[in-house]
């Protein structure tokens, strides 16, 4: 492999890494603000040791995210120079305000909330969780409306003197038409996957019953995850429908090749649930469809018109395409059809499996029912792993399908890789990278295991929030 798949393999496995730690730490923040609010306005002990026992798992969740996410920026100056000179202007904006705003309201009010127990006066200190799960969202709405750009390029000009576009307009490039419907989809997503966790963690305590006095607490938490659960996949599927029209407005190949559409279809386009055909993918030998659903997805409209791959083929060479018939006729702007078409499956049918999760725990757990038979440990670890590789698999969606442009209409992935990289060093870098991401994910789950097992510690909710005097030293709470 040459240095442009080198680096393309590089940082797909840093990203979609680096993204199991995202819509947990997202996620979880909430729901560990939220247990805390329950607490203080119900005095319930149950929903502060939940709050105490998650509030662990975030912060070995958000420590592992944070050095995933400093070594992932680094690959935009050791392998996509050409990229980062290029829209230096307009990406870097939003993500040093994400950098000097976003996480420095995470990493400090973190601090604050790990430390603060009964240092602070208790609204304060459930106050700064709060803020830390606004850090997060906002961290998050940066990073997208970066990505956005590089979807649906808006709020620039493009420089010929300098080879570079240049931001004009800040302002549009956060309110990206594009960026408005994959915000709120990103976070519903991310609170489905971090409720996940939850519902997973207390469903488990609850299955195995190994604390049988703790039964009603670990039924509190299965319960509220699962609700989460249920209404963040809701919010998923209706993001989710506007987020695949305005893909359609502004790349209609991406739309067409979900579905491995290659003639255009005028009106009813099917949606398939399993396509066979020929090995370069232009020719199907059978299919199991649901008829309209891809014009729906696509338009609003069962009877939309949905443009497919091989007239988008000839539109975009038209459009974009260099001056010279034979260029014209070399330059491919179809991105992997395989990988495009299954990852948009694989990401739907992730987020059903931990929206079914959801469904049975809490049928599970109605009443005073709890989790006695052995069934109900798949549907436990199906809350978790569903929405997490869902979200990865959306994501492999979203990058893929814009090949072959790191910038849509802009640039081509292979103008932007460092022309000074060699291949080796691409290398070399990459099992660097990966022989640390093995060890950090060990790390991560050998942490997370033996705190999750351990179980919510008794608290003495009283003593909690205990206002010390200023000669006692300062205490990890954990």
């Amino acid at each position: 492999m040459d240095a442009l798949e080198l680096a393309r393999w590089q940082f797909g496995i840093t990203t979609v890494y680096h993204y199991f730690f995202v819509p947990i730490t997202i996620g979880l923040s909430f729901i560990v603000a939220l247990t805390q609010t329950l607490w203080m306005r119900s005095r319930d002990e149950r929903w502060l040791r939940l709050s105490k026992f998650l509030g662990k798992l975030f912060t070995i969740n958000f420590a592992l995210g944070l050095v995933t996410g400093i070594v992932q920026e680094f690959q935009f100056g050791m392998n996509w120079s050409d990229y980062s000179r290029f829209v230096g202007d307009i990406f870097g904006a939003p993500l040093a305000i994400e950098a000097l705003l976003a996480f420095f309201l995470e990493s400090t009010f973190l601090g604050l909330w790990l430390f603060g127990w009964g240092r602070i006066p208790e609204k304060l200190h459930n106050a700064a969780i709060w803020l830390v799960h606004i850090g997060t969202l906002l961290s998050a709405y940066f990073i997208l409306a970066a990505n956005s750009f590089m979807q649906n390029p808006v709020g620039y000009t493009n420089n010929p003197e300098t080879g570079r576009a240049e931001l004009t307009d800040f302002v549009a490039v956060l309110t990206n038409p594009v960026q408005l419907v994959t915000f709120p989809h990103t976070a519903a997503a991310a609170y489905m996957t971090g409720a996940g966790l939850v519902v997973a963690v207390a469903g488990w305590h609850l299955w195995r019953d190994k604390f049988p006095e703790d039964r009603d607490l670990y039924r509190k938490g299965t319960r509220l995850g699962a609700w989460i659960m249920l209404v963040s996949s809701i919010a998923v599927v209706i993001t989710g429908d506007l987020q695949g029209r305005v893909m359609t407005d502004v790349q209609p190949m991406k739309m067409a090749a979900a579905e491995a559409l290659y003639d255009t279809e005028d009106s009813c386009a099917s949606f398939s649930i399993l396509t066979i055909g020929t090995p370069d993918g232009k020719s199907e030998k059978a299919a199991i469809t649901v008829p309209c659903v891809l014009s729906f997805l696509a338009t609003g409209d069962f009877d939309g018109k949905v443009e497919g791959i091989n007239d988008l083929q000839e539109q975009y060479s038209k459009v974009y395409g260099e001056s010279g018939e034979e260029l014209l006729e070399i330059r491919d702007y179809r991105p992997n059809i395989m990988v495009t078409y299954w990852s948009f499956r694989w990401m739907i049918g992730m987020g059903v499996i931990g929206t079914i999760a959801a469904i049975a725990l809490l049928w599970g757990t109605r009443g005073e029912n709890r989790l006695t038979n052995r069934w109900w440990f798949p549907a436990t670890i199906g809350a978790i792993v569903g929405p997490l590789l869902g979200n990865s698999f959306g994501w492999i969606f979203t990058e893929m399908g814009r090949q072959p442009w790191v910038v849509f209409g802009l640039m081509n992935t292979e103008d932007g890789v460092s022309p000074g990289v060699s291949a080796s060093e691409v290398l070399i870098s990459m099992l660097v990278f990966t022989l640390l991401y093995g060890a950090l994910a060990v790390i991560e789950v050998k942490l997370m295991l033996k705190y999750a097992s351990a179980g919510a510690e008794h608290v003495d909710a009283e003593q909690a929030q205990r206002q010390t005097t200023d000669d006692e030293p300062h205490v990890f709470a954990y």
